[in-house]
């Protein structure tokens, strides 16, 4: 009885600590009412209905959407973290404004756009984790022509995209990527990282900007 009683208190001062840590949030900010109004009932919200917040996440952007790669919401799940137990004020800070952001409607239907574009077409045979493996292979490409001053529009590019999308539509590639690579998505993973303690990860902009160029200059040919 005692022990249960101990670890009853010891969640309730876990509770309280992050309570404590976004209320300081909130005045340190200086925000706008309804921004405060917002926070502070971000700040009075138990571990439970935070994990509630991102669940609703969840099934709202993969509602439907079988095909989706697992990787994808394995991460999701991951960056959409509840904050931990003593969390630093930047830690709150990226908690708060990444609570916003995944209530936000507008950021839901881009998040689900960008699952939507990673179902079509894949197949129950194509192994998990294939997403990643393309970006990875998209950076180590485009990084390797700009370094060697490849410029979107030559035949030198034209053979990279063959090598990186093969016979894929390029029009459907370069959609996907403008869906990936959302600015909103951006900010998503940068707090996602800072959340849970983690460097937050390269954009890679200037590579993906590389291959959109180059899917570009191929549509207008």
């Amino acid at each position: 009885m005692a022990a249960a009683h101990v670890a009853a208190l010891d969640a309730q001062i876990r509770s309280l600590k992050v309570t404590r840590a976004v209320l300081s949030t909130v005045a340190r900010r200086g925000s706008t009412a309804e921004e405060t109004t917002l926070m502070n009932r971000l700040a009075r919200l138990s571990a439970a209905e935070r994990g509630r917040i991102i669940d609703d996440f969840m099934a709202e952007v993969f509602d439907g959407i079988d095909t989706a790669d697992p990787d994808i919401r394995t991460r999701l799940r991951f960056a959409a973290a509840n904050l931990p137990d003593d969390p630093t004020p930047e830690q709150v800070d990226a908690w708060v404004e990444l609570a916003e952001l995944i209530q936000d409607p507008e950021f839901r239907a881009d998040m689900r756009r960008m699952i939507e574009f990673n179902a079509a077409d894949r197949g129950p045979d194509v192994p998990s984790g294939s997403s990643l493996w393309f970006m990875s292979r998209l950076v180590q490409l485009a990084s390797g022509a700009l370094r060697d001053g490849i410029a979107p529009d030559s035949p030198r590019a034209a053979g990279v995209l063959r090598e990186l999308i093969g016979d894929a539509d390029p029009a459907a590639v370069r959609d996907r990527l403008a869906a990936a690579t959302n600015t909103r998505l951006a900010r998503y993973r940068e707090l996602s990282a800072i959340v849970n303690g983690l460097e937050p990860p390269s954009a890679y902009e200037e590579p993906f900007r590389w291959v959109v160029a180059a899917l570009e200059c191929r549509l207008a040919r």
